[in-house]
């Protein structure tokens, strides 16, 4: 069960929208599409250097501080194909916080599979999960940031779905 890097993969760069995992940006309150050169303080640039590639970021505007990225419904997972879902993130070093999550079609909470705060971060960090379910399902990337200061900010890049998703 190799990771298949092929394009059986769904790949989400954020270079021109959301990809297809995901509905309408819209309808994802809290984060902004931008890339390094937006004037909003750090990441400077995405997850491989590049300072006009695109990625999300927490937006400035939100009281709460707090953001929902929430994917299209996923049919079941099987023995041979589990969903591998495979991310960067960074989280500036004060109070931030990114979660994925897991919710059931049969269950209306969120089960919280994978987590990371910002201790002493400020830089791009990979990371993979691993979903393994018997019935459809959403996956829900949430970030919050306890106090909003001058570029403090959660953002995401380069999400991958493997074909099991």
């Amino acid at each position: 069960s190799g990771f298949n890097s092929g394009s059986s993969c769904k790949r989400c760069d954020f270079e021109m929208d959301l990809c297809e995992a995901f509905h309408e940006l819209n309808s994802q309150p809290g984060w902004i599409r931008r890339n390094g050169q937006s004037g909003m303080g750090p990441p400077y640039s995405d997850h491989s250097g590049n300072h006009s590639a695109y990625f999300l970021s927490l937006s400035p505007e939100i009281r709460s501080s707090s953001a929902t990225l929430r994917t299209n419904v996923f049919l079941p997972t099987n023995e041979e194909h589990l969903c591998q879902i495979t991310f960067h993130y960074w989280i500036s070093q004060t109070g931030g916080k990114l979660m994925v999550g897991l919710q059931k079609q049969s269950e209306n909470t969120i089960a919280n599979i994978w987590q990371d705060s910002g201790e002493l971060q400020n830089q791009w960090r990979a990371n993979s999960i691993i979903i393994n379910s018997t019935e459809k399902y959403e996956v829900i990337f949430s970030s919050t940031m306890e106090t909003q200061r001058q570029g403090q900010t959660v953002a995401i890049d380069d999400i991958t779905f493997s074909e099991g998703c």
